[in-house]
Formats: structure tokens, sequence, C-alpha cells
């Protein structure tokens, strides 16, 4: 018989936020707002792990920060509150085995599915206003490396862009059927919105080395 006991970790996400959409920079790499986050993760063995997060933060964005003439010369500018929940499956390139306890260091990719809470919005007369609190389906596509510092805490660095299925997080294309009949989008609305998270995880790791028995 074999039994297998999991290794559980539990830590914190911190860094940066920004957007990618109609309004302002264009650039992936570009936090300009602090983020933060809880994550717990389920080692099923060293190549892979369930992960589940919540991370929160602010987007901004303004079209004086774009090197599109025609953006900056519309100097439009939003600020929009984000909360996201993900579970999905993060893989390691190399193996990562917790149990030993020499220094170890992997590349990994995440994905999965995301809820995002924010709050939708419109332009009227060039200024941002609030409609009703929105949802959306989102997909995570991180990657990282990461690595342990002790037997007990990993350290990871990681940048991951989410596309979503909305495109009124900066209020270019609201959902209302009644603003819409105002003719106010603007931008591509056959473009969905980004937002992207770079930062730093630190886990704390816990649970017993797995028991192999043979009867």
């Amino acid at each position: 018989m074999v039994m297998n006991a999991q290794t559980h970790e539990f830590g914190i996400f911190l860094g940066g936020s920004n957007y990618i959409g109609d309004i302002g920079s264009t650039t992936y790499i570009a936090p300009n707002e602090p983020a933060f986050g809880i994550l717990y993760k389920w080692n099923k063995s060293p190549r892979h792990t369930y992960r589940f997060s919540y991370t929160q933060s602010k987007i901004v964005a303004s079209d004086l920060g774009s090197k599109e003439p025609s953006r900056y010369g519309r100097g439009y500018h939003f600020e929009n509150n984000i909360k996201e929940v993900s579970l999905g499956l993060e893989f390691n390139f190399f193996d990562f085995n917790l149990f030993d306890f020499k220094t170890k260091f992997t590349p990994y990719i995440y994905s999965g599915i995301n809820y995002t809470i924010y709050n939708g919005l419109f332009f009227d007369v060039g200024k941002t206003k609030y409609d009703s609190n929105h949802g959306t389906v989102s997909i995570p596509m991180i990657i990282g490396v990461k690595t342990n510092i002790n037997r007990f805490l990993i350290l990871g660095i990681e940048f991951g862009p989410r596309y979503t299925f909305a495109d009124d997080m900066d209020g270019s294309n609201p959902t209302n059927k009644n603003l819409k009949k105002l003719g106010i989008d603007f931008g591509n609305v056959n473009n969905n919105d980004w937002y992207v998270f770079s930062g730093l995880t630190m886990t704390y790791t816990f649970g017993d080395k797995p028991c192999y028995c043979a009867k």
C-alpha cells in the first residue's frame, strides 16, 4: 500500500499592477499602482501544483502617458478598483521537491480561471463616471521563477497578464443599454481589456513528508 501525504504552501503576493486597453500606455510591464494578495498551493508532485489566490489593486491609466499621438491629444484618464479570485494549475519546468532541503530553482508557468470584480465606468463630457459593480471571467497567463530560501520559505518573482472578457474597465465600452444609446463608446470595441500583476511571492510550506509503505 502506498500512502501519500501532500505538502501545502500559504503566503502573500506583493507587487504592482498596470492596465492595457483603450486608454494610456500599451506597455505590458509597467506597474504604477501597488497590488497585494494571498495565495495557497497544494503541491501534488514536484512538477505540478494546484493554486488558489485572492489579489486586489487599483488600476490607473492616462492618455498623457501614451506614445500614440491620438491618445495623447485626447487626454483621457481613469481609475478603477479590481478584486480577483483565481484557481488553476502551476507547472514547474524542473523538479521542485520540497522535502529535499538543498537549494532549488525552477521557472514555472500558471494558468487557470479568474473571476474579477471591478467598477463599471463610462465617460461623460471627458470625465469618468461610475455605473455599477461588474464582474467578469479572466484568464491568467503567469510566468515566474522561484527558489527555496530555507527549509520552510519559498521566494518567487512573477509576471502575469490577465485577459478579461470585459471592455468597460476603462469606460470605453459601457455595458449599460441606456448608456450605449448615447453613442459614447470609443476606442477599439473589438478588443477586450487586459490588466497585469507583477511582483514577489513569499510562501511558507508545511505538511508531512510522503510515506511509502509496502505491504
